[in-house]
């Protein structure tokens, strides 16, 4: 498989468009974005489908970001309304947009913002899978990958994926005052005691990073926990 994505390319010494782009925002040298970009400390999310996108870099030594979350939820759904919260996030200054949609018409809200973002977008997997499926019972792998590669190849730039929240941490995070307190970790927390089987996501790591790979996506990696 060619490389493609910005690590690969920055690590075989390849200054990039979004290279260029990211250095111009920061103030900084190309040649200092692309050394960071290799090594890992800094992040391009830029799906080659995403055409509108207008780079962003994220990690250390380089401004802080803004992220602004939107979706829509089951009490309403309508693409017309997320591109409003999207035209406002990037107005007052967000630096990424997440469609963290759990309603109806998930599909059709995601392609429409991007095909109108110029900001990098990002997604939570996991809720299009249970919107999907209806049940947190009914979720598999084979709907876990199915639900990546649509993503991925509408031109998602980054997802965040719970691999963090493993079986045997489930007991251990009942002790704890706050527990599990993301919805994604929720999600798969039960599933996992349901079937008594391991964290999904984390099984599928390797098949998740093929597709990323594929067309440059970012991976967030979720806990499903915060200190505490």
């Amino acid at each position: 498989m060619k490389n493609i994505t910005q690590m690969a390319r920055a690590r075989a010494g390849e200054i990039t468009p979004e290279i260029e782009a990211v250095a111009k925002k920061e103030r900084r040298d190309a040649e200092f974005i692309r050394e960071r970009v290799a090594k890992g400390s800094v992040v391009i999310p830029a799906n080659i489908r995403h055409t509108k996108l207008s780079a962003c870099g994220i990690g250390r030594e380089l401004y802080t970001k803004i992220n602004a979350n939107i979706g829509n939820s089951s009490l309403s759904s309508c693409p017309k309304l997320e591109l409003e919260k999207l035209n406002y996030a990037v107005k007052y200054g967000a630096d990424t947009v997440m469609d963290l949609s759990t309603g109806g018409g998930i599909i059709n809200i995601r392609r429409a913002i991007l095909a109108a973002s110029t900001v990098p977008i990002g997604t939570v997997p996991v809720y299009e899978v249970l919107a999907r499926c209806k049940d947190p019972d009914k979720i598999t792998k084979d709907l876990i990958m199915e639900v990546i590669r649509d993503q991925a190849a509408e031109g998602v730039d980054y997802m965040t994926i719970h691999t963090g929240l493993l079986q045997e941490h489930i007991e251990l995070a009942k002790k704890r005052k706050l527990r599990i307190v993301s919805r994604g970790g929720s999600i798969l927390a039960r599933w996992m005691q349901k079937f008594n089987a391991q964290n999904p996501f984390y099984e599928l790591f390797d098949e998740i990073l093929d597709v990323c790979r594929q067309y440059d996506v970012t991976l967030s990696l979720g806990d499903g926990m915060r200190p505490g």
